[in-house]
C-alpha cells in the first residue's frame, strides 16, 4: 500500500510557526489521532491552545478488558473506568479551548486496536474525508504500545485511501531503549528532522493543569516530562517489519499482543484494504 503525501512545504511552514518563540496562533486545520484519552495531552498538550481549528480522535476508550487497571483506580468495572477517562479528557481539552463537539471517539477497547485495523482505517478515512484536515498529528510506529502502533497504521493507511491526503506529523510517545522506557523522544530516523520545543514557564504551567485533569492516570503521567515537546514529519513506514531490533516495550506486558502478531495483522489488513 502506497501512502501518498502532500509534500513537505506545508510541514515546513507549520514547523516554522510552531517553533516561533513568540508562539503565534496556528491556522492549519489539525486532526490529532491519539491511542488513548490523555495521549494528546502528553504529546502536544502545551500547543493545543494555539490551534484555531483542531479536532481530536481517540482510537480506544482507555479501559482494557482486564479489569486490573479499573480496580487499581478505584472503579468496579471497566465501563465505569472508561467513563471516568472520558470525563477527564473532556475537561483537559476544554481547558485548551477544544469543545466536546470536536472530540471523536472510535470506542475500541483499550489494547485491542490492533485487532481492528481495517475498521480503524475505514473510520479514519471517513473522518479525513469529512473534516479535511491539513495536518494529522499522531503516534510514531515504535513498539511502545500496540494501540499507538495501530493508530499510526490507521492514519497512514487511511491517508492512502483518500484522494487528497493530509500531511502526517508525529508527536512523541515512548519506546524501549536499553531496557527502559524512553519518553518524549523518537527512535532515530534519518528521513525526518525533529523539531524540539523547550516549553516556556506559562506553557509548562498550562500543561501541568491539563495533566492534573487525569486523576486516574497520575502515576502514568509522572513518567513524562512536561518541559519539552518534539515533533517530526512521519517517515515512510513498513508496518510488516519491526520498528526496531529486539524486544518491543509492550512485549513486557500481558496485552495479548506481540510484535510478530501485530505485523501479521498488519499484513492481513493491508491485503483486505487493497482488495476492497
Amino acid at each position: 500500500m502506497n501512502v501518498h503525501r502532500c509534500g513537505t512545504r506545508l510541514a515546513q511552514e507549520f514547523y516554522g510557526r510552531l517553533s516561533d518563540p513568540d508562539r503565534p496562533e496556528l491556522h492549519e486545520r489539525v486532526l490529532i489521532v491519539a491511542g488513548h484519552p490523555d495521549d494528546e495531552s502528553i504529546g502536544i498538550g502545551a500547543q493545543l491552545r494555539r490551534f484555531s481549528e483542531c479536532s481530536v480522535v481517540h482510537v480506544t476508550d482507555g479501559s482494557p478488558k482486564n479489569p486490573a487497571d479499573a480496580l487499581a483506580a478505584g472503579f468496579s468495572s471497566a465501563t465505569d473506568y472508561a467513563q471516568a477517562r472520558r470525563r477527564e479528557v473532556k475537561e483537559a481539552l476544554a481547558l485548551a479551548g477544544i469543545p466536546e463537539t470536536h472530540l471523536h471517539e472510535l470506542r475500541i477497547r483499550d489494547q485491542e486496536a490492533s485487532l481492528k485495523l481495517v475498521a480503524l482505517t475505514e473510520a479514519l478515512a471517513r473522518l479525513l474525508e469529512e473534516l479535511k484536515p491539513d495536518l494529522v498529528i499522531t503516534h510514531p510506529y515504535e513498539g511502545g504500545h500496540p494501540d499507538h502502533d495501530a493508530a499510526a497504521f490507521g492514519v497512514h493507511a487511511a491517508s492512502a485511501l483518500i484522494a487528497d491526503p493530509p500531511e502526517i506529523i508525529e508527536m512523541t510517545s515512548y519506546h524501549l531503549r536499553n531496557g527502559s522506557m524512553a519518553t518524549s523522544e523518537f527512535l532515530p530516523c534519518e528521513e525526518s528532522e525533529i523539531v524540539t520545543l523547550s516549553l516556556q514557564f506559562p506553557e509548562v504551567r498550562w500543561k501541568r493543569r491539563m495533566f492534573d485533569c487525569f486523576a486516574t492516570q497520575r502515576r502514568v503521567l509522572d513518567s513524562f516530562p512536561i518541559f519539552v515537546e518534539r515533533f517530526r514529519q512521519a517517515p515512510h513506514y513498513d508496518f510488516t517489519r519491526p520498528p526496531h531490533e529486539g524486544r518491543l516495550f509492550y512485549e513486557q506486558f500481558d496485552f495479548g499482543m506481540s510484535g510478530p502478531r501485530f505485523r501479521e495483522l498488519a499484513c492481513e489488513a493491508i491485503a483486505q484494504l487493497r482488495a476492497s
